[in-house]
Parts: structure tokens; sequence; C-alpha cells
């Protein structure tokens, strides 16, 4: 990962140009939280939920263990951090499923950003080499992460995904990040909501194996689609593994087209499998660190801008750490 100051600041937004990965600072962040909690922890998470976690000390002290070996992934690789709230599927649909009705949601996402902040603050006392530390309301699509997002217009998804931000935008966050977004539609709803609140947003897209959206849209038509209208911070690609990036990869010769400078972040899963072959799977995949390793070579070839770097499905803090030049085993 380079710092590519000036490469990057002409392509981002006024309202989150004051954000240290988009002044080319590198930011390391977390890996795959409901997997690592569920596989490893032995947690029972319903509906692959984190954020209920929040509601008592137990799951405080679940989470506090995972965002630490995060920190110390960052206070080695002298990096800053990104802090990303257990608040993915804190949405009205998926809120509901768990028992929660909009009030409840609008307190846990508040106290999320607090649960994070308290970190932060924590981290700048016990771990001075840790860089800029940011915290991040983190939210997930209205339906499945694996399928294409319900045909909906773009105000119906600004509606629907408002409250959660101006929830982050009110308990201080730094700013929000939509991942595994699968259409640009709700992705330009969120971009939009976003902008209503004041809150600077991160778009990150999953892809399939061919380097597309689970829509079939082609990534930097997805991006291009979403920019024109909507003009979110910065984009990153979530919830697929390196290799699955090679069709999507910008033309290596002469300057990288706009779409292509617009990706800051990459969070990959550790397997080499589908969405469609990971949603039958009965075991966890942790992948291989190698291929992990070698693939993600071959993004940053393609993207030598990123500053946000770390992991999804099937990945813990080992494969952070390997991402970021640091031992780590699976054995």
């Amino acid at each position: 990962m380079t710092r590519a100051t000036d490469h990057i600041d002409h392509e981002i937004p006024e309202l989150a140009r004051h954000l240290p990965q988009c002044r080319g600072e590198r930011l390391v962040t977390d890996g795959g939280l409901e997997t690592d909690l569920i596989f490893h922890a032995g947690l029972d998470l319903p509906h692959f939920a984190s954020f209920p976690l929040l509601d008592d000390a137990e799951g405080r002290g679940h989470l506090t263990a995972y965002y630490d070996g995060y920190a110390a992934i960052a206070e080695v690789a002298g990096a800053g951090l990104m802090l990303e709230t257990p608040t993915w599927r804190a949405n009205t649909d998926w809120g509901a499923e768990v028992g929660y009705d909009q009030a409840a949601l609008d307190r846990v996402n508040a106290d999320a950003i607090a649960f994070v902040a308290a970190l932060r603050d924590r981290y700048r006392t016990e771990s001075p080499a840790v860089g800029e530390i940011v915290l991040s309301g983190q939210l997930g699509p209205k339906g499945d992460g694996y399928q294409p997002a319900e045909a909906a217009d773009t105000a119906a998804f600004a509606d629907y995904h408002r409250p959660q931000l101006a929830a982050f935008k009110a308990a201080g966050a730094d700013l929000a990040t939509a991942l595994t977004l699968t259409t640009p539609g709700e992705a330009l709803g969120i971009a939009q909501a976003a902008a209503d609140v004041g809150l600077p947003v991160a778009t990150w897209f999953t892809v399939e194996t061919d380097g597309r959206l689970p829509d079939g849209t082609p990534l930097a038509d997805a991006i291009d689609a979403v920019d024109a209208a909507g003009s979110p911070a910065y984009f990153g690609v979530n919830c697929a593994h390196p290799e699955h990036l090679a069709g999507a990869f910008p033309d290596a010769a002469g300057e990288p087209q706009r779409w292509a400078r617009r990706i800051l972040g990459m969070r990959y899963n550790a397997s080499t499998c589908s969405h469609a072959e990971l949603d039958e799977a009965e075991e966890l995949d942790e992948g291989d660190l190698g291929v992990l390793g070698a693939g993600h070579a071959q993004v940053s070839a393609a993207f030598p801008w990123l500053t946000i770097l770390g992991g999804c499905c099937g990945t813990d803090s080992r494969h952070v750490a390997s991402l970021w030049g640091q031992k780590a085993s699976l054995a």
C-alpha cells in the first residue's frame, strides 16, 4: 500500500477531505466479525446480527477482545485504525428479526459509536504507535448481502437508511461505511441519505467471481453511476476474494480511469468460493494465507493508491496481520 496524497485529494468530495484515509494515510480495519465470533468464539448470532452484543457486558467483552486484535496490528504496522461499529444488521428489517424496534435501533446505533469511541480513547493512551483512529458507523444492505437488492427507487432506499445514518451522525461518527452493497440503486440511496444528514459515507460493493456486482453490473459502471449522482466519500470492495477482482481491474495502459481512482479500500473474504457456495457451506473456510497474499499483491498493483485494508467473511486478525506483512499462521 502506497501513500498517494496528490492522487487522491482531487477526487474526494469536500465533506470527506479531512478524513485521514482520504489524505493518503494507511488504515488497518477489521476482519470478518460475525464469522469470527460464531466459529471461533462460539457465539450464537441470530440472523448474523452482532449488534445485540452491545447490550450486555459479556457481549461487549467479546467485541473488545476482537477490536483489540486489530489495534495491535495497527500498532506494529505504524498505521492508523478504522474502528467499524458492529451494526451491519442494525436496520429496520433485520432489527425486527431480532426484536429491535426503531427506538431500540436508534439507541443501539448511537451506543455503538460511543463504544468504539471509548476504545479509541484507550488505544490513544495504551497504543501510542497507532496512527489516526477513525470512527465509522457501519451499515449493510436492506436485504441479503449475497443477493441483488429488491427493486426500489433511490428515494425509498434513502428513506430506509436515513434513520441509521442520522443516529451515527448524532453520536459523533467520523463517517458511515456501507458494506456489501449489491446494486447501484441502493448505494445511491444511501449516499443521498448521508448527504441529507451531513455525514460522509463510503460505498463498498461486493462482487461475484467474475468481478461484477450480484445484479450483473460491472464494478466500473456501478461506481460511475453512483459517483455521478451521489458522490460518496470514496468506494471500496468487500466480501470477495482478491482472485474475484481480476475481471474488474482497470486498464493498465495510460492514466487510471476515474472510477478506479475512487477505490480506496479492500476487505477480502478468506475463501475463493463464490457467494452461493459460501451460503451452502456448513464449516468455515479459512482459506490459504499464501493465496490471499498473492491475490492482494495483484490487487494492490492494479490499485496502488489503496489506503484501507482488512478482511470480511472467514477472516480474523491472523489474515489481516498477514495482509499487513506481519507473521501469522492458520495452523
